[in-house]
């Protein structure tokens, strides 16, 4: 058994969304006509349209303006870094909800949602300062 895993994503445009992960520094591209792939890491998410997605899980998709169905995580190397990928974010038409800050003395993150609404969390973790058990 293949031990890959691939996320598929409801959008309501795919080449909006692709433009919009390009322009905050992830990498997406076009796969065939209704979808593009977007690669972060090791981790592969295929975004497709409302309507595709609807039909192969055979359920309507989670309405985000009011609900939160996943929050996707992505590791920072720095406090710099998570302050400038939210600028981005910021530019490219993106929601900030939570400014970049400090948690339990050892993580630095923000959180944001897409043009879709999903949201998204970026995050360094100061391992040096790391409580020890």
């Amino acid at each position: 058994m293949s031990q890959e895993i691939w996320i598929n994503l409801p959008v309501k445009d795919v080449e909006r969304s692709t433009a919009f992960f390009n322009e905050i520094g992830l990498h997406a591209a076009s796969v065939g006509n209704e979808r593009a792939k977007l690669a972060i890491g090791q981790t592969t998410i295929l975004l497709f349209p409302d309507a595709a997605f609807e039909k192969f899980t055979g359920s309507k998709i989670a309405d985000t303006s009011h609900t939160a169905e996943v929050i996707f995580s992505i590791g920072a190397e720095s406090r710099e870094e998570v302050d400038a990928f939210i600028q981005k974010v910021e530019f490219a038409g993106g929601n900030i909800f939570g400014k970049p800050s400090e948690i339990d003395g050892w993580m630095y993150g923000a959180g944001f949602a897409d043009l879709d609404g999903h949201r998204w969390n970026l995050l360094y973790m100061d391992e040096s300062k790391m409580p020890k058990r």
